[in-house]
């Protein structure tokens, strides 16, 4: 590994935008390879770049990394002889994994996810879409916007026929401001997407008479459930700018609700 920099290797990861975590070895007790302060990524796919460990460590990493990149919460394991385990839990709190190595030495290590920040991915290119990309983008969403002669800024650019190219997850946010310009098809398009929150900027008698449309053309009701329309909250907004702050504010309370229900969860498991 001549040349190799954990830093510089979760810098190129970062950039990626694929979702790692970063594993740290905090503390090594008898026999055992592992020294405190080393440290290695864990991709999504299994992969360790850098160096925890024998195969005993590195096994009870992969399966910490891919709970916590689930849960996005730091998990503290260690990783000690099967003759030392009495229960899966220490009684300091902290999970324990069984190693057969015979090195018969215990790690303790911290396993903590990077998750990109989500994608606010916006059909429409008209006053209030290119006003809620710029919002979006000043709260710390990775903005991504059709294509237009009215967008500026630096935000992913997409042709509306080929979304699913952005690889939109569940954690992303989607919301169809095409304002009667193909509306069926965009909503069509992002209502087959992962995203666990869509909205149109719409009336509700719209977005009703639309949904049904496409349920008759065959599209899962439970897609359909997802939509929010009209998108945004209640606060007499007017003017595109201020449209688009009621979507934005109705979007961060979504995304720190979900962060809450996340939390609520991990405690009822620790």
């Amino acid at each position: 590994m001549a040349n190799f920099d954990i830093f510089d290797t979760i810098e190129q990861l970062r950039g990626t935008g694929e979702a790692f975590c970063v594993a740290t070895v905090l503390r090594t007790a008898d026999a055992t390879s592992a020294k405190a302060g080393g440290k290695a990524v864990i991709t999504r796919d299994g992969q360790i770049l850098g160096h925890l460990g024998g195969a005993c460590v590195q096994r009870a990493v992969r399966m910490s990394a891919q709970q916590a990149l689930v849960s996005g919460a730091p998990q503290m394991i260690r990783v000690k002889p099967s003759e030392k385990v009495v229960n899966m839990t220490d009684p300091d709190g902290v999970q324990t994994f069984k190693s057969g190595c015979p090195s018969g030495g215990t790690v303790d290590l911290l396993v903590e996810p990077y998750r990109h920040a989500p994608r606010l991915v916006i059909f429409g290119d008209g006053l209030i879409a290119t006003a809620l990309a710029a919002h979006g983008a000043l709260a710390g969403f990775r903005t991504a916007i059709e294509s237009g002669p009215e967008v500026a800024g630096d935000h992913i650019r997409f042709n509306p026929d080929q979304v699913e190219a952005l690889g939109v997850e569940p954690q992303d946010f989607v919301v169809v401001a095409a304002q009667g310009r193909k509306d069926a098809a965009a909503l069509n398009a992002a209502l087959e997407t992962s995203a666990a929150r869509v909205s149109m900027v719409a009336s509700r008698r719209k977005a009703e008479t639309l949904t049904a449309k496409l349920i008759t053309q065959g599209m899962d009701p439970s897609k359909v459930a997802r939509l929010k329309s009209p998108a945004g909250l209640d606060i007499h907004a007017i003017d595109p700018h201020e449209i688009a702050l009621s979507i934005l504010a109705e979007i961060v309370m979504w995304r720190n609700s979900d962060k809450s229900t996340e939390v609520s969860h991990d405690e009822k498991l620790a």
